[in-house]
C-alpha cells in the first residue's frame, strides 16, 4: 500500500481502526515524563534537545537539574558552554552544549527570549531539525504537528507494509504516511503514544508481536 497516494475507502477503514487501537492502548500504556507535563515551551524545547539520540529515562535526572539550574532562556544563554557542557556530561554528545548555547543565545537576542512557535524559525536554530522543531510546535503550542523518528517509521512501515528509504529522517513517502495516519487533534498526545509504542512493543529487535493490538491487521505480522 502507498500512503502517498489518495486515499482508498478500505485504506482509510484501516487508518481509523490503527489509531482506535493505538488510543485504546495508550489509555494504560502511556508514559510519564516531567517534559510531558508541562506546555512550557522553554522546558519542552531543552527538553528534545536532550533526548535527541538519548533514552527518556536516562534525561530525566539531568533535565531536572538543568531546568533547576537554567530555568529560563536569559538564565541558560548566559551560561558558558562550559557550564552547560559539564551538567549535560551524563547525556554525552558535547556538541549538545554547544549548540544548545548557541540556539539559547539566538532565542534571547532575536525572538525575546521566547520559544518561536514557527516550525520555519525553529529550523534555523543550531540543532534542531524537522523531528524536534514539529515535537516543540506539537507538545507546547498543541499544533497538528505528526513527526517521524525511526520509532514511528518502524511501526509504519511494518503495519502498512510501506519500504521508507534508508534514512527514515528524510524519507518523503514516510513523513506522508506519519502526516496522514495522525488524526485532526490532539496530535502530540497521537505523537507521544507511537513513541511509547515504538519503545514497549513495536521494538527494534524482538518486537513483543504477541502482546500488540495491532497484530491482527500487521502487515509484518501478517506475512
Amino acid at each position: 500500500m502507498n500512503l502517498i497516494t489518495p486515499l482508498k475507502d478500505l485504506e482509510i477503514e484501516r487508518i481509523d481502526w490503527f489509531r482506535s487501537s493505538l488510543k485504546n492502548w495508550s489509555n494504560n500504556n502511556f508514559r510519564s515524563y516531567p517534559w510531558r507535563e508541562t506546555r512550557d515551551a522553554y522546558a519542552i524545547f531543552v527538553a528534545e534537545f536532550m533526548l535527541q539520540k538519548t533514552a527518556a529515562d536516562t534525561v530525566v535526572p539531568v533535565y531536572r537539574s538543568f531546568l533547576g539550574k537554567y530555568p529560563n532562556i536569559t538564565s541558560l544563554a548566559s551560561a558558558s558552554i562550559a557550564e552547560i557542557a559539564e551538567i549535560l556530561q551524563p547525556l554525552g554528545l558535547f556538541f549538545r552544549a554547544e549548540r544548545l548555547s548557541r540556539a539559547a543565545r539566538i532565542i534571547l537576542d532575536k525572538y525575546d527570549a521566547i520559544v518561536s512557535s514557527s516550525e520555519q524559525e525553529l529550523l534555523k536554530l543550531p540543532g534542531i531539525g524537522k523531528y524536534t522543531a514539529r515535537s516543540i510546535c506539537a507538545n507546547a503550542y498543541g499544533q497538528s504537528k505528526a513527526v517521524l523518528d525511526t520509532n514511528v517509521a518502524r511501526i509504519l512501515e511494518r503495519f502498512f507494509g510501506i519500504q521508507g528509504e534508508k534514512i527514515k529522517s528524510r524519507c518523503k513517502i514516510l513523513w506522508r504516511a506519519a502526516e496522514q495516519v495522525a488524526p485532526d487533534r490532539d496530535v502530540s498526545r497521537w505523537n507521544l503514544t507511537l513513541l511509547d509504542f515504538g519503545a514497549k512493543v513495536c521494538t527494534a529487535s524482538k518486537p513483543k508481536c504477541e502482546l500488540c493490538p495491532l497484530a491482527k491487521e500487521c502487515d509484518f505480522f501478517n506475512k
